[in-house]
């Protein structure tokens, strides 16, 4: 594991072998990294031997520190604390996954905390890449530099390491607007959120992007790019049926074309020593009159259901774990799983946003544990890298939304992704 990049931060003495980085050192493309923040950052020093240790960087408001580097699975220590003073920071990487959650550090103590992130790029071969939309471009997931965003009511980052890892297990994430990295607040989506479950050693490639079916997916080159990276022993989750089921050039009949090309997709990662995870796509928030969930999908989770025994594949049954969750919650409470807000609560929102298949940043944290209960039902591999703090999830009985908190990041859109 070799050592690629090592950021002293503050204004104190600098440890050896490491780049300082101060409140001035902005990114450039020349320099090659450096702080992107729309607000002030302050550094701090404290008296002490360790300069690596003794000074920090810290903001009244979330910043971010971004450095270039190529394609690959990167293992970042983050250096977090203040020798005469506690802190409380959130790490978010790329377009908004959750890495660290809320690491809080007692006065006086300085903690290093470990994660693995995937930096991607769409490009497949020589003349061929990934055909991402317009949006897309300007996406953190997309811009060949590796971002970190530090959140919370008291972040002080005092260094970061990054090493480049290559045996690490990945976890590629295939889907939709409800599996994708959100790009902005705020809508969110599982697959953002469960990287933070996730010991050093398994990292979460998710190539998923809102509008996509089982044929736009393939359509657009992204199953291929995640054929060509994809390793021997490797997870590949599934999880489309939302706009699959739609009329137009992508729909598929539930019982015949949509399960053949789960079988291909199946077929391919098994092809290349990689493990297919089908997972059934969750429920629309939609009630009846009894706060029973009523079924938009049709007969698509169950023709997830059946492929999965057919082919012998783990199974996710995330439909069914979503519909506990929502009737647990109740009408009126599972709006805020969802992107439902009141007009003006975000700048520029004119009118009240209400929507019943994108969520919030509550419901996506949600329906991640709700997926590692499937990967510990299911006795993957993924098992043994989840972290200490790893609690069983009962659907039915989730977090309190009134206690449930997670920093907003920066950057607000008030238009709805693609899909529905």
């Amino acid at each position: 594991m070799a050592l690629l990049k090592k950021f002293d931060f503050g204004s104190g003495g600098v440890q050896a072998g490491y780049q300082q980085v101060l409140p001035s050192t902005l990114y450039t493309k020349e320099r090659g990294y450096g702080i992107l923040s729309k607000s002030p950052v302050q550094a701090v020093s404290r008296e002490g031997t360790d300069a690596l240790r003794s000074d920090y960087i810290t903001s009244k408001e979330p910043f971010y520190f971004a450095v270039d580097l190529p394609e690959g699975n990167y293992e970042v220590t983050v250096l977090l604390g203040d020798q005469q003073g506690t802190s409380m920071t959130t790490v978010k990487a790329e377009s908004r996954r959750l890495m660290l959650e809320e690491v809080q550090t007692p006065s006086g103590k300085v903690e290093a905390h470990t994660f693995t992130v995937n930096v991607r790029t769409p490009r497949i071969s020589e003349t061929e890449s990934i055909r991402l939309k317009s949006r897309e471009i300007v996406y953190l997931n997309w811009d060949n530099k590796l971002t970190l965003e530090f959140n919370n009511i008291r972040p002080c980052v005092a260094g970061i390491e990054i090493r480049k890892v290559e045996d690490v297990l990945t976890m590629y994430l295939a889907g939709n607007s409800t599996v994708v990295d959100q790009e902005y607040e705020p809508w969110a989506a599982w697959g953002q959120m469960i990287p933070r479950f996730f010991k050093p050693g398994v990292v979460v490639t998710n190539y998923a992007e809102s509008g996509e079916s089982l044929k736009a997916f393939m359509g657009e080159r992204r199953l291929e790019k995640i054929l060509s990276v994809i390793k021997p022993n490797d997870y590949l989750f599934i999880e489309f049926a939302h706009n699959d089921q739609k009329p137009g050039s992508s729909h598929v009949e539930p019982f015949t074309t949509y399960k053949d090309m789960l079988k291909l997709y199946i077929a391919e990662a098994r092809e290349r020593g990689a493990i297919p995870v089908l997972v059934t796509s969750m429920h629309r928030r939609n009630f009846d009159e009894e706060g029973k969930i009523i079924n938009t999908l049709g007969d698509y989770p169950e023709a997830v259901r059946q492929t999965a025994e057919e082919e012998n594949v783990a199974l996710i049954d995330l439909n069914a774990m979503s519909r506990e969750f929502y009737e647990a919650l109740g009408p009126e409470k599972s709006k805020k799983a969802f992107v439902h807000y009141p007009a003006g609560t975000f700048p520029g929102q004119d009118t009240e946003l209400k929507d019943n298949t994108h969520f919030s940043t509550y419901g996506a944290y949600e329906l991640a544990k709700a997926v590692v209960e499937g990967i510990k039902k299911n006795n993957l591999q993924l098992t043994d890298y989840l972290r200490e703090d790893v609690k069983p999830f009962d659907p039915a009985n989730p977090d309190p939304v009134e206690s449930w908190k997670l920093p907003q990041s920066p950057d607000v859109t008030v238009v709805k992704p693609d899909g529905n």
